[in-house]
């Protein structure tokens, strides 16, 4: 591939690197914000390349994998890698998307880990992607551009480009991004990680790579990066806090304006209930009478009654403490009331077995799928009534978007997106406490306000009315870049 240059005027180039990129790779919300940013960006005319792992998952998913150049070598501290590009569906329109090819790393039944938890060499198995990929970035750009790196396992980017990189002229344009998706996972490793992944020793002290004794690796990116960027306005106000910030939140205070707050966004083409393929009835703020097929369709998939006129709550998302599910099996006036349930989603076997037990005790108001799949969850937006998102934190959250888009209304905790997101008492319900009593509350708040139908279907149609699209997150993106590039 030729190398892009950037014409006066134009976009910048982009190039995001990941370790989720939807639909290849995928366990939470990051791999659907970084393909999503990038399909959109590629939208706008940006010139875009996004690099991820040659997982198994990846040559599942990919109707297409071509390789690009040779094998190449890759010097990850002592030891020499063998790594090779391959191009993934090279006629699927959107961005032009790599993946990078290790088997020994890469070639495993999961992303991060296995039942037995994480990798052990997972500290060198992305070091080794970030290195990988930064051999190849100049194939793909020269000139300004934007190297855009996504959580911890790609946050040794802006790091090395600063350190070991630092003097190669092909790097001299690139200026460095670093998204924040999920604080609560940093990467930290054992102090000999430094020299296991080539760094100089200098990077390991308070200022950069230093936690508490260990190697961190999103600690690092934090401090190198050009620009850091949270997935919402509210999330950056959080990441100053001790709680919010999961031990960094000095790190993230000292940032001052290189740290900006930025929403992501949903496709609203593809979450469009009057034109959604995936569920039983299509319908739109002007006839909703497809909704009330969509619940039946529903409760009938999930084995309950089906109840016209009783709320039908739903849940969907990794079965993770972050999501709040403590909160939800400790609700038990909630549980028990006059309501029915519905819960889809994959995660720790302690709420998983937990969710099963409610749903055999109560078969005809709780139901459970531990199945997800994409189209069961296009049924669940549209089929359900309310919509839970008790988190415990939420960077920004997608599902409490989408759920509005079907005319589904969230309860959720004011934190992170879902704060600027769902406007409370106007298209949905909001709770601060991390505690059963306070998301009781909200709960029966929507509860209640279902029994008035007049005031329900206002604020259905509210919600359905939100403009959550990429297209305003790429554009603040790309006030963001520009800044970047003039400052350089």
């Amino acid at each position: 591939m030729a190398s892009s240059t950037r014409e006066p005027g134009s976009p910048p180039s982009v190039i995001h690197l990941a370790a989720e990129f939807y639909p290849y790779a995928r366990t939470g919300g990051l791999a659907e914000a970084a393909s999503g940013l990038a399909a959109f960006q590629h939208r706008a005319g940006q010139h875009v390349v996004a690099f991820l792992p040659l997982y198994r998952s990846v040559r599942t998913a990919a109707s297409e994998l071509v390789p690009h150049g040779e094998p190449f070598g890759v010097q990850v501290g002592p030891g020499l890698e063998v790594a090779q590009l391959f191009r993934v569906d090279g006629h699927k329109p959107g961005p032009a998307v790599y993946a990078i090819a290790h088997p020994h790393f890469f070639d495993r039944d999961g992303i991060y880990g296995d039942g037995d938890g994480d990798y052990p060499d997972n500290a060198r198995r992305f070091a080794f992607f970030v290195l990988a990929a930064l051999h190849v970035l100049p194939q793909f750009v020269s000139g300004p551009s934007i190297l855009h790196a996504h959580d911890w396992h790609t946050a040794l980017a802006p790091l090395y480009l600063r350190t070991t990189h630092a003097a190669n002229p092909a790097y001299a344009g690139i200026r460095t991004v670093l998204s924040v998706h999920n604080p609560g996972y940093q990467g930290h490793f054992p102090t000999a990680t430094v020299d296991d992944v080539g760094l100089p020793w200098y990077t390991y002290d308070w200022r950069c790579l230093e936690w508490y004794g260990r190697v961190n690796y999103l600690k690092g990116g934090v401090a190198t990066a050009d620009l850091v960027v949270t997935v919402s306005r509210h999330h950056a106000e959080e990441l100053m806090t001790p709680e919010g910030g999961f031990g960094l939140h000095d790190a993230f205070r000292g940032l001052g304006p290189r740290l900006v707050g930025i929403i992501n966004g949903i496709d609203q083409q593809a979450w469009n209930p009057a034109t959604d393929m995936q569920i039983t009835a299509k319908y739109s703020t002007a006839d909703l009478e497809g909704k009330e097929r969509c619940k039946a369709a529903l409760q009938r998939a999930f084995r309950l009654p089906q109840r016209k006129r009783v709320p039908l709550i739903g849940f969907a998302g990794r079965l993770v403490k972050q999501k709040g599910l403590d909160i939800v099996l400790a609700a038990m006036h909630l549980l028990n009331s006059d309501v029915q349930f519905v819960f889809l989603g994959t995660g720790e076997r302690r709420y998983a077995e937990a969710l099963a037990g409610l749903a055999v005790a109560a078969p005809d108001r709780i139901g459970v799928e531990l199945h997800f799949t994409d189209r069961m969850e296009h049924r669940l937006m549209a089929g359900s009534d309310i919509f839970l998102m008790p988190s415990e934190y939420e960077p920004c959250g997608l599902t409490q978007m989408r759920a509005q888009r079907y005319g589904t209304v969230p309860v959720g905790r004011r934190v992170g997106g879902i704060a600027d997101t769902v406007e409370d008492g106007v298209t949905g319900f909001l709770f601060d406490g991390y505690a059963p009593s306070a998301f009781e509350e909200a709960a029966f708040r929507a509860i209640g306000l279902y029994q008035d139908r007049a005031g329900w279907t206002e604020m259905m149609r509210c919600g359905m009315g939100r403009d959550f699209g990429w297209e305003r997150s790429v554009r603040l993106y790309q006030d963001e870049y520009r800044k970047l590039l003039e400052r350089a």
